[in-house]
């Protein structure tokens, strides 16, 4: 049996738009740099970025960050900067399926800046902006390591915000990890 020539037509272009859209909605969804790692770290330290230091990552740390962030994080050793009584890290957390990279300075055991600087997620990137971030100032940890503050969320970006959460909670709990050591 034969169809029509233009209903066979029409079926056709109808097929290719279905194989289309389910081509570009499986495409990767492409990271959004919003500010270079290097460049956060250049205006954090007015241009006169100091050198790394590592964070030596005890097994007693371990348990605590799996604790905070609600998964384990196997490192041995983190990055991070330093200087007049403050210390800056960049760390990331899967939103979702992705990971975000966040900026954070930590100024004398509160939180003093967070910042998206990587968003891979097709939704939640609302949670790079100052509406939402500004939210953290200030905030430090309890005895339990929860944030001393409430963060409101937002509609649509539930794990975005999680993942923020979590990340500045991660931040404070290592400032105080290297505060604890006694080093400049």
């Amino acid at each position: 049996m034969r169809m029509a020539g233009k209903h066979a037509r029409r079926t056709v272009a109808h097929a290719a738009r279905i194989v289309l859209l389910a081509v570009l909605l499986s495409a990767p969804v492409s990271a959004q740099t919003f500010q270079e790692p290097d460049a956060f770290l250049q205006e954090t330290f007015s241009h006169n970025v100091p050198q790394p230091e590592l964070l030596t990552v005890t097994p007693e740390m371990q348990r605590e960050i799996a604790r905070i962030l609600r998964h384990s994080y196997r490192v041995r050793q983190l990055r991070y900067w330093r200087d007049a009584g403050r210390t800056v890290w960049i760390l990331e957390e899967i939103g979702r399926y992705r990971p975000i990279t966040v900026g954070l300075v930590v100024s004398g055991g509160a939180i003093d800046t967070i910042r998206v600087l990587i968003y891979r997620e097709s939704h939640g990137w609302e949670v790079r902006h100052d509406f939402f971030t500004n939210q953290f100032k200030g905030l430090t940890l309890d005895e339990q390591s929860n944030l001393t503050g409430r963060i409101d969320g937002i509609s649509g970006a539930t794990l975005s915000v999680n993942a923020l959460r979590n990340l500045a909670r991660f931040a404070l709990y290592l400032d105080r990890a290297v505060r604890a050591t006694g080093a400049p």
